[in-house]
């Protein structure tokens, strides 16, 4: 009788390192599926920061002016097709706006203010808004609008 070198190995009584163990717990991570999520997340968001970007949604009328350029984000009042007026993108009443933009304005009344009005609001109401904000002192008041396409 002979003994093979193998011993106890090859006769199965020996340990396996891998596929040995069933039911114990795998310490390996599977990083595709991890990369995989991560992408469908990245595009998700890519998708999703533009469409974060757009306040109160208002129709805005075009013409024909060259767009400004911006070092810093402006205060907007926007009035909506159904005349309801907003401050950046909180509703607020007319006579609100004069003391909440003297509350928000770093500058003073150099503050630069932008008015957003739609295409189909009524023009007193617009109109209404910048006249408060003049009165109040505030003198770089501008109107915001689309430029016009080509036809």
């Amino acid at each position: 009788m002979g003994m093979s070198a193998g011993g106890a190995r090859a006769s199965g009584g020996g340990r396996r390192r891998r596929g040995g163990r069933r039911g114990g717990a795998i310490s390996e991570i599977n990083v595709t599926p991890l990369v995989d999520v991560m992408l469908v997340l990245l595009i998700i968001f890519m998708v999703a920061a533009p469409m974060m970007t757009v306040g109160v949604p208002i129709d805005l009328p075009e013409t024909q002016a060259k767009a400004m350029n911006a070092d810093t984000q402006p205060i907007t009042v926007s009035v909506n097709p159904k005349g309801e007026i907003f401050l950046q993108e909180t509703p607020i009443g007319l006579d609100e706006i004069v003391p909440k933009l003297q509350a928000i304005a770093t500058t003073g009344y150099n503050e630069r203010i932008y008015v957003r009005g739609d295409t189909t609001a009524a023009y007193g109401v617009v109109m209404k808004v910048m006249a408060r904000i003049s009165s109040a002192g505030y003198k770089n008041i501008g109107l915001v609008t689309l430029q016009e396409q080509e036809k």
